[in-house]
């Protein structure tokens, strides 16, 4: 006679370990073990998992590719009125790299620790919101909900390297417009407070190299417009301004988003010699480089006029590269922002839908960086940066980056609520 309580008991390990396999944390998890960092992202193994995802879930599903083997996954769920602009939730595939020496978990182990944090890079930028995307779509079908409008959930590659190859070429193709996108919500970030963060606009980031000539000479000699001196004249210059705009947050008359960020990235200068640098040459060449930031409120005529005639003027032999990543005026010329009034009809949906599931919003804002909603804002259509993490740090880039479970499984619920306001939104939204 077979041992019947040893084939109870080893069918209840079974059962308790497969189940505890799929949960939304473990899933989660499951999704941040990819090895998805820059320079070498893997994109087939978590487009195979969505997809596995969105084939339980009974999602349709296409693998677009606009650029070899960097696929745009799009899942959509139909509404019962497909003609009405529909509502699209968007996240990237990739993330940053991460150095193991410097993390207390391997970055890629998705390590839940006793307290419930999470630690994985991606874990909130922006992984997370790609999960719960699918996880609060699981609740309302469970609960038999029908969306109004279709929703289309997009994965992107490359958004952390500028999404030229990924959100830039999906939003001009014929794939997307064929979707009729009324609305988008892209990642946001995390909040230290109990209030959700949401953001209307990008700040658009420039590169600016200046290089400075002048005639070489021993370093003994005094002599006007020598490349070192002259690149030292621009640095002094843009340090004043870069000075001036950080004095308005420091006021607090602004944000740090709110204002043109300008900070030096590098310096080449010199001439190598086997223990450093020649120390009794002036060298006939000087280069620096800065990273520009720029908020939508910002004219970039004026500041291209500022580069050339105050921080790089050609009567110092002086040139400069201006590398402009990105949009900063939509296809009608107006600025990069997305309406958070009643005159944006989505907006107060939205808003209302954080407040149902017993959330707040704080004060919209500038994100200080950048993310793929600038592509959907250049064309016109209105773009909020929303990942509902609340009482976190904010460790995007970071080492030892994380997520409490607790504070993610909140963001399904958050969700569930925001996914069946944004869908079943019966006014007018072009």
């Amino acid at each position: 006679m077979p041992n019947l309580r040893l084939i109870f008991v080893s069918f209840f390990l079974f059962f308790s370990v497969h189940s505890q396999e799929d949960t939304p944390i473990a899933r989660f998890r499951r999704y941040l073990q990819f090895k998805t960092a820059h320079p070498n992202p893997n994109y087939a193994d978590p487009v195979s998992f969505l997809l596995s995802q969105a084939n339980a879930l009974g999602l349709q599903a296409r693998t677009l590719e606009f650029v070899p083997s960097k696929p745009v996954l799009l899942l959509t769920w139909p509404g019962s009125h497909p003609s009405l602009p529909s509502v699209l939730f968007n996240s990237h595939l990739d993330s940053v790299p991460a150095e193991p020496s410097k993390w207390i978990h391997p970055p890629f182990s998705a390590t839940l620790t006793p307290d419930g944090k999470i630690y994985a890079r991606g874990a909130q930028d922006d992984k997370c919101i790609a999960m719960q995307y699918l996880e609060a779509i699981r609740n309302l079908k469970a609960k038999g909900f029908t969306p109004l409008r279709t929703l289309h959930v997009s994965y992107v590659p490359d958004e952390e390297i500028g999404g030229f190859d990924g959100s830039a070429k999906f939003v001009k193709s014929k794939e997307f417009e064929g979707l009729n996108v009324g609305f988008v919500l892209d990642e946001g970030q995390a909040s230290t407070g109990d209030e959700f963060r949401v953001f209307y606009a990008d700040r658009s980031p420039w590169g600016l190299v200046i290089k400075a000539t002048g005639a070489p000479g021993h370093g003994s000699r005094m002599y006007d417009n020598g490349a070192m001196e002259n690149l030292m004249k621009s640095v002094e210059v843009i340090t004043k301004f870069r000075e001036s705009q950080f004095d308005v947050v420091k006021s607090g008359e602004a944000m740090n988003s709110e204002v043109i960020s300008v900070n030096p990235v590098y310096l080449k200068a010199g001439i190598p010699s086997p223990t450093g640098f020649v120390m009794n040459m002036q060298p006939s060449e000087a280069e620096a480089g800065f990273d520009l930031r720029l908020p939508p409120t910002a004219d970039p005529v004026l500041i291209r006029k500022r580069i050339a005639e105050e921080w790089a003027p050609a009567r110092r032999n002086m040139t400069y590269k201006l590398i402009e990543k990105g949009p900063i005026r939509d296809y009608k010329g107006r600025p990069l922002m997305t309406l958070t009034n009643e005159s944006n009809p989505w907006w107060p949906v939205f808003k209302q839908a954080i407040e149902a599931a017993g959330g707040k919003l704080s004060r919209p804002e500038i994100l200080a960086s950048t993310t793929d909603a600038r592509f959907m804002r250049e064309r016109g259509i209105p773009a909020l940066g929303f990942s509902p993490m609340t009482n976190t740090p904010i460790l995007l880039h970071d080492h030892n980056e994380f997520l409490k479970d607790t504070v993610y499984l909140r963001g399904i619920e958050v969700y569930e609520s925001v996914i069946s306001s944004l869908s079943t939104f019966k006014g007018e939204s072009n």
